[in-house]
């Protein structure tokens, strides 16, 4: 489980004639993830998305409010241990270019105090999952953009961590590979496990999400499954739905 209370981040805006002003990329939001179960998040470029996602994951400090990670009935509070327990996946990872996938998953594994048979065996599962057996041993320097979204993908996986922590997963994959990790994720569900979800993708997010958060300027706009927001908002799918509230958000506060 991780529980997201009061969160805030302030960042320091340039203006022009060197004046500066603060921002809330996050203002004030709550938010639990419990075990078993997938929470979508949504909202427009700039919402606040990946900067709430880096708090959630203690690779990001708040400037107020707190982030708590309960394994089982224990509440860890060490942060080099609680990455022990999450895959957290950035829009933006750079990987080893010299290093093929294979020999990344190997070293992180026993970084991850895996031992090499532990870790070749998860590395097996994983590039079975993923359909990773035809580049497994390239460069991936030398892989396609989709090639290396999964290799990407194969590295939170390779500890199989109690959380898992996504943002935009799906991005640059073809439909088959995207219909694997979704596949996977559900799969993730079933065992227990906790996954935070952030896609562009709004027919994914109906499909795989037991809730959903919507969030913009850094607050959540409206949370629940996807058959209550329609119920709330008369509207037939998530991609309506989400166009709705924005415009009653800006409406609301004169944008």
């Amino acid at each position: 489980m991780i529980i997201a209370e009061n969160l805030i981040k302030t960042f320091v805006k340039n203006e022009k004639k060197n004046k500066k002003i603060e921002v809330n990329a996050v203002d004030g939001l709550s938010l639990t993830v419990n075990d078993g179960e997938i929470v979508g998040i949504l909202g427009p470029n700039g919402a606040g998305k990946t900067t709430l996602l880096r708090m959630m994951s203690k690779l990001m400090k708040p400037t107020e409010g707190m982030v708590r990670i309960r394994i089982g009935e224990e509440e860890i509070s060490d942060d080099i241990e609680v990455k022990r327990h999450i895959g957290y996946l950035s829009n933006n990872t750079k990987l080893y270019g010299r290093l093929s996938p294979g020999e990344l998953l190997l070293m992180l594994g026993v970084i991850y105090g895996k031992t090499e048979a532990e870790t070749r065996k998860r590395i097996k599962e994983i590039s079975e999952i993923l359909s990773m057996e035809s580049f497994l041993d390239n460069r991936i320097e030398k892989l396609s953009t989709g090639q290396t979204q999964r290799a990407s993908i194969a590295r939170c996986l390779v500890h199989d961590p109690q959380i898992y922590i996504f943002d935009e997963p799906t991005l640059g994959l073809d439909i088959i590979s995207s219909a694997s990790i979704i596949d996977f994720m559900k799969g993730e569900r079933e065992r227990g496990k906790t996954v935070l979800y952030s896609t562009h993708y709004m027919e994914e997010a109906e499909y795989l999400c037991d809730r959903i958060a919507l969030i913009h300027r850094g607050k959540i706009i409206r949370e629940g499954t996807p058959d209550a927001l329609k119920e709330q908002t008369g509207k037939e799918n998530l991609r309506d739905i989400f166009s709705e509230l924005i415009r009653e958000e800006g409406m609301t506060n004169g944008y």
